[in-house]
């Protein structure tokens, strides 16, 4: 089976691993700094290969090895010296073979790569949403009070609808400039409620009911409008 490979560079991606690699550099020459130091006093009682592990470990980090070039002379351990330094080289050859890059793999070969791409970086997105219906205080997957196969296929079908709906309602309001998480959007539609008002005169009779929406927020007033609640509004 065959598939095609994509390779992309994200600058944003390059600079961040650098910054990192950076510290990871950093890390380790200030314990090799101390080892060195050490190693200097001429007390040292480690022999040779002990040095050499706390050496290894010290540059085990990811690509430090590549970059950090340690010499460590002398046989006994009061005649051992450390000196090293960074390659700025085999640091320019590793963040141009490396950094920044990511290969993506497919099977969609009539695609563009654009949209490998873009379906690559909206992966973030399949993975939220199925956080999402872990929550249980919205478009929860569970409880599920079902045992029966075609009754939990049905529990199974409208929890992943009311997620689609949820996600494009969020996408919606992401589109007319307000940015929520799907709980917040729910929440914050949520408080929008409908509460009934009662009037008495004292005289006989029933009390005169007027039912009205509590007062929104300028978020929750542009959801309304945004969604055309309007239209689900009490008219008296």
């Amino acid at each position: 089976m065959t598939r095609r490979a994509v390779l992309t560079h994200s600058p944003s991606l390059h600079a961040a691993q650098s910054r990192g690699f950076d510290q990871a550099l950093a890390k380790a020459g200030r314990r090799l700094a101390e080892v060195q130091a050490r190693l200097e006093r001429g007390k040292a009682r480690l022999e040779r290969a002990a040095v050499e592990d706390e050496i290894a470990a010290i540059c085990r980090p990811r690509w430090v090895s590549e970059v950090m070039r340690v010499s460590l002379n002398g046989e006994r351990p009061a005649e051992l010296r450390l000196s090293w330094r960074v390659d700025p080289r085999a640091r320019a050859r590793l963040e141009e073979r490396l950094f920044g890059k990511r290969i993506l793999f497919t099977n969609r070969d009539e695609w563009p790569a654009a949209e490998v791409v873009a379906a690559y970086g909206s992966q973030p997105e399949v993975e939220a949403g199925f956080r999402q219906m872990k929550d249980p205080r919205a478009v929860s997957f569970a409880p599920m009070h079902h045992w029966t196969d075609s009754k939990i296929r049905v529990h199974v079908f409208y929890c992943v609808l009311a997620l689609s709906v949820a996600h494009l309602m969020r996408r919606q309001a992401e589109r007319a400039g307000l940015h929520l998480s799907v709980r917040e959007l729910l929440a914050t539609l949520g408080g929008v409620e409908e509460t009934v008002m009662l009037y008495h005169d004292g005289g006989k009779g029933r009390p005169r009911a007027r039912r009205m929406l509590t007062d929104m927020s300028p978020t929750q007033q542009r959801l309304a409008e945004l969604f055309g609640l309007g239209r689900y509004a009490p008219t008296r």
